[in-house]
């Protein structure tokens, strides 16, 4: 491998204003994600008059001090339920991710019932179920701290409530799978909330505070008329003598949190995968904080996504494969983190060439077995006659068949333009990908709004001149300002990661720790060894 030679000029005009615009949107994302917690912080006082920790205090209680945690999915339902782009607040009523407890690597959910007493949305749901499916391929003990009053009953639809089932679906998979499943019921947490309890193999209930029960006193007495308390309902402590859903019983928040550390010392985990060997690697020879002056936002200005790789890379350097050929995809191998990947990238739309190549190249990692990077800059395949009429249906297909078909583990990087069938050849959403992320500058659609816009009024016209009609060119440059406004809005990558067509939004400065953390999670995964059931773990 070479170690690659940059050529920015940290000093330019041009790196000092892709660097404020870059850092601008960065703010904006942080300005965003901000808001979940300050929403969640205003019911502190409340947890703290029940003698509770606060969702987020549960959290940095469970996981190791001062190590990393990769948040999952942390702007789910930004300008879904409320479209208003100052006042939607992001995360779905639940923190997500992955952490360490007690040096094991876990999925880790938390209920945040400082925002609508912890009940689900419909994005709530879908950012459960990615969740459940990462855990499941990357084989990862997964605890849930519950604290939900389950549906939300305001935004109640049939295809919310059928799809809450698919969660408790996951959950007994993962446990039939091999995979441990903790919940540790901290408050009140009622209808499909309760299920959560009932669905995982150890149950940590918090004496007074914790209640799992399909109807609380107030339904119960609306719907029989029966009078009864919230703890004999499903107080933890009668769960834990009468039921027995409670495992075990803790007297507050923390001392729940120090069974659940315990537990998962108790799993057996790292023995079961291969022991943890330090790797020694080279950081990059140039410093990742020059990727926001590197990298316009403006998806249309080009740049040398080697610049971007040499401050990824370990000592910046790769080994590039045919590298005067189809030029504008780039293929290497290199490490991160001394962990071996094969990286796609794009300097501009992909040809007959590139497509060939980078089929090639996806089958050659496949066939040694190495992770595949995908880092999207990408405005499309090639057209035109010169490209058709050279095959580029054929060859771009060969680059899609060869994506759909690798075994091995896959990342995903937005970071710029993801468009058309490119996006698919660049293993977008829709190609399963192990991990998914997005830069703040990020736009992903199926073309551009001014190419839709223009595509939509050629189409217009040429109809009208093909039936001799006269068109009113006001209504059509409306109805194509329309289409713009429309297509921008799909394609923004806020709103594309509220919808959950990514796994958030991240700092384009922590690409490598996002990618390092995601390449060790892959080979802690690969030599582990589960002992799947039949089924889940029944309980009694």
């Amino acid at each position: 491998m070479s170690i690659f030679n940059s050529k920015v000029d940290s000093e330019s005009s041009q790196f000092i204003q892709n660097r404020d615009d870059m850092l601008n949107l960065i703010e904006k994302r942080k300005d965003i994600l901000d808001r979940s917690r300050k929403k969640s912080d205003e019911k502190k006082s409340r947890f703290q008059e029940r003698g509770q920790l606060s969702p987020r205090e549960r959290l940095n209680a469970l996981i190791d001090p001062d190590s990393e945690f990769l948040d999952l999915y942390s702007m789910a339902n930004y300008l879904v339920q409320d479209p208003d782009p100052d006042t939607s607040i992001p995360g779905a009523n639940m923190i997500a991710g992955i952490g360490f407890v007690n040096g094991i690597r876990c999925m880790i959910l938390v209920d945040d019932s400082g925002i609508s007493a912890g009940a689900a949305t419909d994005k709530t749901i879908g950012k459960a179920l990615g969740c459940i499916d990462i855990a499941m391929k990357q084989k990862l003990p997964f605890v849930h701290l519950v604290e939900s009053a389950g549906i939300n009953l305001l935004n109640y639809t049939v295809e919310f409530w059928a799809n809450f089932g698919a969660v408790f679906y996951g959950k007994a998979r993962l446990s039939a799978a091999g995979i441990p499943t903790i919940a540790v019921l901290h408050g009140m947490s009622t209808a499909g909330g309760a299920y959560h309890t009932g669905m995982s193999d150890y149950v940590v209930g918090v004496k007074n505070n914790g209640m799992a029960a399909l109807a609380g006193s107030a339904l119960l007495k609306a719907a029989t008329g029966e009078d009864s308390s919230n703890e004999e309902l499903g107080g933890a402590e009668m769960h834990s003598v009468i039921t027995g859903l409670v495992e075990y019983l803790a007297n507050d928040d923390l001392e729940a949190i120090n069974i659940t550390r315990d537990l998962v010392n108790k799993l057996n985990w790292q023995d079961s995968g291969k022991e943890d060997q330090s790797i020694k690697f080279k950081d990059p020879k140039y410093t990742i904080d020059e990727v926001p002056g590197i990298v316009p936002i403006d998806y249309k200005r080009g740049y040398d996504i080697r610049e971007v790789i040499a401050r990824i890379v370990d000592g910046s350097e790769f080994l590039e494969l045919k590298p005067r050929f189809g030029i504008t995809m780039v293929c290497v191998q290199a490490e991160i983190e001394g962990q071996r990947c094969g990286i796609l990238a794009n300097n501009g739309p992909i040809d007959n060439q590139g497509a060939n190549k980078a089929a090639q190249f996806i089958q050659l990692c496949d066939q040694i077995d190495i992770p595949l990077i995908f880092l999207n800059n990408v405005t499309g395949y090639m057209v035109g006659k010169k490209y058709e009429q050279a095959g580029m249906i054929k060859h771009g297909s060969k680059m899609i068949q060869a994506v759909s078909n690798a075994k091995v583990p896959k990342i995903s990087i937005f970071m710029g333009a993801s468009f058309g069938a490119a996006n698919y050849g660049m293993c977008g959403y829709g190609y399963n990908p192990d991990f998914l992320f997005s830069w703040p500058n990020a736009k992903i659609g199926v073309m551009g709004g001014r190419q839709a816009a223009s595509t939509m009024r050629q189409v217009i016209e040429g109809s009208a001149k093909r039936k001799n009609e006269e068109l009113d060119q006001e209504k059509l440059e409306d109805k194509e300002k329309q289409m713009i406004e429309h297509y921008d809005k799909q394609s923004d990558i806020f709103y594309v990661s509220g919808c959950l067509l990514d796994q958030g939004i991240i700092d384009p400065r922590d690409t490598r720790k996002v990618l390092s953390f995601s390449l060790k999670t892959f080979s802690e995964a690969k030599d582990r060894i589960l002992k799947p059931n039949s089924f889940g773990i029944a309980r009694m």
